[in-house]
């Protein structure tokens, strides 16, 4: 009896993360914050394959606030570009996390 898989969804994630040996952020960066989508059944599926996938990459996620799906946020009013739906699309088919935008920290 085979069993019923439940739908994925894509849901948007900004990770912050500090700094950790192997990391590849630039120079001098003290930590950095990642614009992720990432496919689960819900969002703390998510949320755990994303924090699983970054230590993976020698990251050190420190914090993760999720903004919930492309439907979620469209009934917030969000503008949402071809671009960013085009990787939402891509990381549901491929059952991935996509990491679409990485912004470095630094100290004044």
């Amino acid at each position: 009896m085979a069993k019923d898989k439940k739908p994925h969804h894509v849901y948007t994630l900004l990770v912050e993360v500090g700094r950790m040996d192997g990391d590849g952020l630039p120079e001098g960066a003290t930590g950095a914050a990642l614009m992720c989508y990432a496919s689960g059944v819900d969002e703390a599926e998510a949320v755990r394959e994303t924090v699983a996938i970054l230590k993976q990459a020698d990251m050190n996620p420190l914090d993760v606030s999720g903004y919930g799906t492309l439907e979620d946020r469209l009934a917030e009013g969000h503008d949402i570009d071809a671009d960013e739906r085009a990787l939402m699309d891509r990381a549901l088919a491929e059952n991935a996390v996509i990491v679409a935008q990485l912004t470095p920290f630094f100290e004044d």
